[in-house]
C-alpha cells in the first residue's frame, strides 16, 4: 500500500501512557548499552541506522537521547551536507558506501543518501528519470550490504507536523541553547513542505527493502520510545553470544 504521510499521525496515540512509555525508553536505552558492547565483541553482524526528516524533526536529539549511553568505540554518527567537489567527482554513492559500518559496529547516518533523491528532486537538481535509477541503485546498495556484510539496517522518517516545526525553528531565535543552529535558509525550505512530501512518499514507495518506519515526532518522548524499541528488538533478535576465550 502506498504510503500517505497526510493520513499518518504526527503524535503518539492518544491512549499511550507517557509515563510508562518513558520508563521503558530508560530500561531499553541501559540495555542497549550492554547489546552493543556484546555486537562489538561477537563481531558477526553490523547495524546502519538512517534517520531522515524535515529541518526541525529531531534528528540530533534522538541521536543523543537514545544513543548517547553507548560506548563511543562501538558508535559512529555520520551527518551529511552538501557534497564536497571532491564528493561530487564519484556517484553519488560513493561518500556513502566509504562510511557504512565494519563488523561489530553501529552507524549512524544523520540524513544519508535519499538527501540525492529528496533535496535534490525538490530544487530540481536531479530529473525524474535520473532520481529512478539512483532509486535502484540505493536499492542495490543496500540489498549489498545486508547480503555480504550481514548489516542489519534501519531506516527512520521523523514525521513532525509543520506547526511543530515552525516552533521548533522559531525556538531556535530565543533560545541561547540552540541559537547556534539557526539557518534562515530553514524556513525557505520550510515553505516548499508538499514539495518535500511528495518526494519523500516516493522514496518510501520505491525504496522499501527494508521498510521504512514512519515516526510520530511532535512529541520527543514519543519519538525516542519507537527508535529505541526497534534498535533494541533488532539487537535482542540477533541471539548474540559473547566469544570464548581465544585459542
Amino acid at each position: 500500500m502506498a504510503v500517505r504521510l497526510n493520513e499518518i499521525s504526527t503524535r503518539a496515540p492518544e491512549d499511550f501512557d507517557k509515563k510508562q512509555a518513558k520508563e521503558k525508553t530508560a530500561r531499553m536505552v541501559e540495555e542497549l548499552d550492554d547489546l552493543q558492547n556484546l555486537l562489538f565483541a561477537e563481531g558477526k553482524h553490523s547495524v546502519l541506522i538512517i534517520i531522515q526528516g524535515m529541518d526541525g524533526s529531531g534528528k540530533d536529539g534522538v541521536i543523543r537521547n537514545v544513543l548517547g549511553n553507548m560506548n563511543p568505540q562501538g558508535v559512529t554518527v555520520k551527518s551529511y551536507k552538501a557534497p564536497t567537489q571532491e564528493e561530487l567527482s564519484h556517484d553519488f554513492l560513493w561518500r556513502i558506501h566509504a562510511a557504512a559500518p565494519g563488523k561489530g559496529m553501529i552507524q549512524v547516518f544523520n540524513r544519508s543518501h535519499y538527501e540525492d533523491i529528496l533535496v535534490t528532486r525538490v530544487h530540481k537538481w536531479c530529473d525524474d528519470e535520473t532520481a529512478v535509477k539512483r532509486m535502484r541503485a540505493i536499492n542495490e546498495f543496500e540489498k549489498l550490504l545486508q547480503e555480504h556484510n550481514n548489516t542489519h539496517i534501519l531506516k527512520f522518517y521523523l514525521h513532525v507536523s509543520p506547526e511543530e516545526q515552525h516552533e521548533r525553528l522559531s525556538e531556535r531565535m530565543k533560545d541561547p541553547a540552540k541559537m547556534w543552529k539557526y539557518n534562515e535558509k530553514d524556513f525557505e525550505e520550510a515553505k516548499l513542505w508538499d514539495i518535500y512530501m511528495k518526494m519523500y512518499e516516493d522514496c518510501f514507495n520505491n525504496c522499501n527493502n527494508p521498510e521504512w518506519t514512519i515516526v510520530p515526532s511532535d512529541q520527543n518522548w514519543y519519538k525516542e520510545y519507537i527508535i529505541a524499541s526497534k534498535l533494541h528488538t533488532l539487537l535482542k533478535g540477533l541471539n548474540m553470544q559473547f566469544p570464548g576465550l581465544k585459542k
